[in-house]
């Protein structure tokens, strides 16, 4: 199908859904931000200007959508989010990634920033490992901004940004207790006391499995913290949060694509010795100020580490190796907003040092046997923004904003014995825009631009060649509406394009960390979203994506690639699901995620792969006031599915069969 058809029925569908109920909801209408499931949400009088108040694409998914699901790695939770695809490697503790806007999440450009209780979360590379460190029930809600006019953040914020905002204050404790199967047990508990100006929150989380497929069981425990004061004329609050998360995971490998469809579940013996091990702290210092009524201030302090140990054999005539992560980043955030009653402005800086290593080696049984690389490297990022937020007519919101940043640092290979320096990137600059029109409470039409960028991760961010490298700038826009026909029932249909200069992706298996020119790409989509709320307590959803990624000017290397899609990403991702309360204490659920196939190189020969429809349901009984008792089955009708790359043939990763599990729920 044709893009301009997709746009043309997606253009019509607000209209279809709205035009017999305008002027009948009780929704104030001035944003295009979707709020999936029930979220607390105030007016800000102070403080950073709130994501659904100023920028467009923002969906934000309620702690009843999150602290009861089933999950072994964090990154399942986001099933429920429109627009974002998931890449399931299911190898220990590199389990899988979320991506969207026509980014896949093999790891080569990772274009999402990642941010936990406000503090940049990825790794050197755009990676996501700190991810793991939450479990369901201590996170409150998440918020996922799509699209390139968020100003508030410059790395790895190519596509947009995910902030999961963790539990803040309450008197309560919550236990979760689960067991299921491939003998999945897990214990959560979560404690919030609030005492005169203090508010404490303590968690504790284990979750251990023996996997469905042979060789990959996982066990992973997180503790954490977060101690916040808030001064007696409430213009001042302070916290402290504190988090460790170990795990350890072994990897089932990748099989032939006959043995994957014949015995899903087995691993090849030459995997027996592979897994590894990961350790990850964060540690932040948070301050906001009110310094008048108009005035505000807002500084974050933090320190990020990981650790991460990992032994893997692609296949059987490949030697294992040893790949270690050893990164910690120091940085800061801060930003003051100016409110007035039509216009506010806010402007912030951040700055982030880096101190990372990533040696390899080739090893038999886990036994180091040569060294094939021994990189240590400084990579330092500075950054500054201005946004503001005007008013000029009733219902009209026009939000300008500028982001410059800057790249410093240098890279040292002892197993080779070179040096150099950052490549010369320059002040990267990046002008952003958005408008939001809502003639009245049912509907609000938007439109945004903005430039983002991307530059080299590891080994390939530095000068190791002669030729200099300019940052990838992405150029993107976005046009849609949200609509509010009737109190129960919201929506968004949206159309979206971004276009990449001399785009890099990082060669995975290359010993020396390079990278390569893709060349000149445009990503462009539809998203349709429908979301139904009755009073009886019955709800409905339903969201669509349709994206498509072309190389539009080629590396000059590879000219054959012109026109041709990018590798691993599918067409379409697509969820729905029905959830209603039968009876007060019995609640019924059912939901299906899916997506479309794809190419496995952007060459784009052979066949294609991943595609898949995944059925769950679920249904929880309320005891008593105290306890409730859920049933979670995972995959209901046992559908294969799976992960597939290639190298010397196709290597496959099923994901998981049909599960079931059981938790009881204690609130205290």
């Amino acid at each position: 199908m044709s893009s301009a058809k997709i746009y043309a029925q997606a253009a019509l569908l607000p209209a279809l859904l709205s035009a017999s109920a305008f002027g009948l909801a009780q929704e104030n209408g001035d944003d295009a931000a979707l709020v999936l499931g029930r979220v607390e949400i105030s007016a800000q009088r102070s403080g950073p200007m709130a994501a659904r108040s100023v920028l467009s694409s923002v969906d934000i998914l309620g702690a009843e959508l999150i602290q009861d699901q089933q999950s072994q790695h964090t990154w399942e939770l986001f099933s429920r989010a429109p627009g974002v695809m998931l890449t399931q490697f299911r190898q220990g503790n590199e389990s899988g990634k979320l991506s969207f806007r026509g980014f896949n999440g093999e790891g080569e450009v990772n274009a999402v920033k990642l941010l936990i209780d406000g503090i940049p979360s990825n790794d050197n590379a755009g990676g996501m490992p700190f991810l793991d460190m939450l479990f369901p029930l201590e996170i409150n809600s998440i918020e996922v901004v799509r699209g390139t006019n968020d100003p508030r953040y410059g790395l790895h914020n190519i596509a947009g940004n995910v902030n999961i905002n963790t539990r803040l204050g309450g008197n309560d404790s919550d236990v979760r207790i689960g067991y299921g199967s491939f003998a999945t047990r897990q214990l959560q508990f979560a404690q919030g006391i609030e005492s005169g100006n203090w508010t404490q929150n303590y968690f504790a989380g284990y979750l251990q499995s023996n996997g469905y497929r042979a060789n990959s069981g996982f066990d992973k425990l997180t503790v954490g913290g977060k101690w916040f004061y808030t001064s007696d004329d409430g213009r001042t609050r302070s916290g402290l949060i504190l988090r460790h998360t170990e795990s350890k995971g072994d990897e089932a490998g990748y099989l032939e694509a006959k043995d994957a469809r014949s015995d899903p579940s087995t691993a090849y013996a030459y995997a027996r010795a592979t897994g590894g091990n990961r350790d990850m702290t964060q540690a932040s210092l948070h301050l906001d100020h009110r310094l008048s009524e108009r005035l505000s201030l807002a500084a974050r302090l933090y320190r990020n580490s990981v650790q991460d140990q990992r032994w893997l054999r692609y296949s059987i005539i490949t030697s294992q190796q040893e790949r270690v992560i050893d990164e910690t980043h120091e940085g800061l955030l801060a930003s003051l907003t100016y409110r007035l009653p039509s216009v506010s402005m806010e402007a912030g800086v951040s700055a982030e040092h880096q101190h990372d290593a990533s040696p390899r080696y080739n090893t038999s049984n886990q036994v180091r046997v040569s060294t094939t690389r021994d990189q240590h490297f400084r990579f330092d990022t500075y950054g500054g923004y201005v946004q503001a937020v005007l008013q000029p007519l009733p219902g009209v919101k026009l939000i300008p904003g500028y982001r410059v940043d800057k790249v410093a640092g240098d890279f040292t290979d002892r197993s080779r014995n070179v040096h150099y320096d950052i490549q010369d990137y320059g002040l990267i600059r990046q002008p952003k825009f958005s408008a939001v029109y809502a003639p009245n409470t049912t509907a609000s039409i938007y439109a945004n631009w903005g430039k983002t960028f991307q530059v080299g991760a590891g080994a390939a961010a530095y000068q190791s060649t002669d030729s200099a490298l300019r940052p990838s700038i992405n150029e993107g826009w976005e046009g849609g509406v949200k609509f509010t026909p009737v109190e129960w029932l919201n929506g968004r249909v949206a159309l979206w394009r971004q276009d990449a200069s001399d785009e890099v992706k990082r060669r995975l298996n290359d010993p020396a960390g390079g990278s390569e020119n893709i060349g000149s790409t445009r990503r462009e989509g539809a998203d349709a979203q429908l979301n139904i709320r009755t009073s009886s307590g019955a709800s409905a959803w339903v969201s669509y994506s349709w994206q498509r990624s072309r190389i539009t000017r080629p590396d000059p290397a590879a000219p054959a690639t012109l026109g041709k899609q990018i590798d691993h990403l599918p067409g379409r991702l697509y969820s729905a699901g029905y959830e209603m309360q039968l009876t007060p204490a019995l609640k019924l659920s059912a939901w299906a995620n899916g997506q479309g196939d794809y190419y496995l190189t952007t060459a784009n020969t052979g066949s294609k792969y991943g595609a898949y429809t995944l059925l769950n349901a679920s249904a929880s009984y309320r005891v008593s006031r105290n306890l409730t008792l859920d049933v979670q089955l995972k995959n209901l009708a046992n559908r294969y599915y799976e992960y597939v790359w290639l190298n010397d043939q196709t290597r496959h990763a099923p994901g998981d069969g049909r599960a079931v599990y059981v938790s009881a729920n204690i609130s205290l």
